[in-house]
């Protein structure tokens, strides 16, 4: 499987994506269809995932019992499907989508006038044709699938019309072809550097009748169709659901699949919701997708609720913890790090991880915004912290080793729960005034310090 978008690092793609759109629990998008095809269709869409373990529609048509679903399924599998009063397709590739730091891009492409049943139905993953597959029923030939129009169904993007099943993640890209069976190589293609597969423009293609093209980049419209047809309608979708994190950008969020105390996706006592920025703990720890041990960065972390025994800081990588292993300890329990500032019972102060602390800055209070720059670029390492914009003061981590990956962390080390907001260049609450770093990447509340960098991809693979 060729690499993607993820955690590997790509500086330009030459065809760049400048949004996406942030779904949560509750957000759709949606649209009356008319009489179209229903038998040749196309969908192409740019998926980062956000929550795991729970089914999840992407796509679908609905009308009343009829329907067509393109889904993440419970097990994390994708399952594509038509019912119509009994089973017209049941598709389902073997490989799993656990990946919340990667960008995956899906391509479902119909037509059952195909004398082959395996041509009816072509299901890409980055740019290759799936072959292995744990269910496997095509539908029959000239089956009319219930698509665009048919029944009356409507389109839906994010939610299933009929029973909810919200869509946890980003999504960039969603083209949306009626009529026509088009292969990958139509939204995207190989980097001939990297081997990398990555978007192209899609603007020239034909859409069809009920076909249409959400590039997301209109913020007070973020249903537009791009292609110029009846836009779509949106449904607890705002303006600060626009994103920058991209399938040519891709930014770092909170990591749901790993946590310092146990298991986070499960866990009540640690949650991610707005795309993995939006976190609330108790007595837990929470860990960003991108650890890094070169480089100068940048990010923010606004306190939503309750400061008291909230940790904002970074860690190394012993101290993460895969969360199916339940409440352990890191495995290596001496080498584990984790350093931050800290707002615990009104008082503030740094903890280091040796195990000491020390006073340090002004107190941390609801709705403050800390700014943390860390330099692991020389060989004297330090961080900063940044109250409201406001520098409290830079402090030499040498001591914690040289040599390490941090990773970003935001915990709570009470009883109390807290609930922080990351901002790591395309945050999920309103800025202000807006600022980017030296390469033109982010939008920070307050200025990014001289030399320091967004966590994204392509800075990355500049200074990473």
């Amino acid at each position: 499987m060729p690499l993607i978008l993820g955690t590997n690092s790509i500086k330009d793609t030459g065809f760049n994506v400048a949004n996406s759109c942030r779904f949560d629990t509750n957000a759709s998008m949606t649209k009356t269809s008319s009489t179209g095809s229903n038998t040749k269709s196309t969908l192409s869409v740019w998926v980062k995932r956000s929550k795991l373990g729970a089914e999840q529609k992407i796509f679908n048509f609905t009308g009343g019992s009829n329907n067509f679903n393109i889904e993440f399924k419970s097990t994390d599998i994708l399952a594509v499907s038509s019912y119509d009063g009994s089973s017209q397709m049941n598709l389902r590739p073997s490989r799993v989508f656990r990946d919340v730091s990667a960008w995956y891009h899906i391509v479902i492409a119909i037509d059952t006038t195909q004398g082959t049943a395996a041509n009816r139905v072509k299901i890409y993953v980055n740019g290759v044709q799936e072959s292995s597959f744990g269910t496997e029923t095509y539908p029959a030939e000239d089956e009319t699938i219930e698509m665009n129009g048919r029944n009356s169904t409507n389109p839906f993007v994010g939610q299933d019309g009929g029973d909810d099943k919200f869509f946890n993640g980003y999504l960039a890209e969603l083209v949306w072809i009626d009529g026509s069976q088009l292969a990958a190589d139509s939204f995207g293609e190989f980097d001939s550097d990297s081997g990398i597969w990555k978007p192209i423009n899609v603007s020239g293609l034909t859409f069809g009748t009920n076909g249409f093209y959400l590039d997301f980049e209109a913020s007070g419209n973020l249903g537009n169709d791009a292609n110029g047809g009846t836009d779509l309608g949106e449904t607890n979708i705002a303006a600060t659901d626009q994103s920058i994190d991209t399938c040519t950008n891709n930014f770092v969020t909170g990591n749901p699949i790993a946590a310092q105390g146990g298991s986070a996706q499960s866990d009540s006592l640690l949650t991610f919701t707005e795309g993995n920025l939006l976190m609330a703990a108790n007595s837990e720890t929470g860990i960003a997708t991108i650890g890094v041990s070169a480089g100068k960065w940048y990010w923010e972390v606004k306190v939503i609720a309750d400061q008291d025994g909230l940790i904002i800081g970074a860690c190394n990588e012993h101290f993460n913890i895969n969360a199916e292993l339940g409440y352990n300890s890191p495995s290596s329990p001496s080498a584990a790090k984790i350093f931050g500032y800290y707002g615990g019972n009104g008082n503030s102060m740094i903890v280091v991880g040796d195990g000491t602390s020390q006073s340090y800055g002004s107190a941390i209070s609801v709705n403050d915004i800390i700014g943390v720059a860390l330099d692991v670029d020389s060989a004297d390492q330090t961080c900063t912290f940044y109250l409201n914009g406001s520098s409290q003061g830079s402090l030499d981590i040498t001591n914690l080793g040289s040599g390490e990956s941090y990773f970003p962390a935001v915990g709570n080390w009470s009883v109390a729960d807290v609930s922080t907001s990351w901002n790591f260049g395309s945050p999920a609450f309103a800025i202000s005034s807006g600022n980017t770093d030296g390469n033109g990447y982010g939008n920070f509340e307050y200025a990014v310090p001289s030399g320091y960098f967004a966590l994204n991809t392509k800075n990355l693979a500049e200074y990473g």
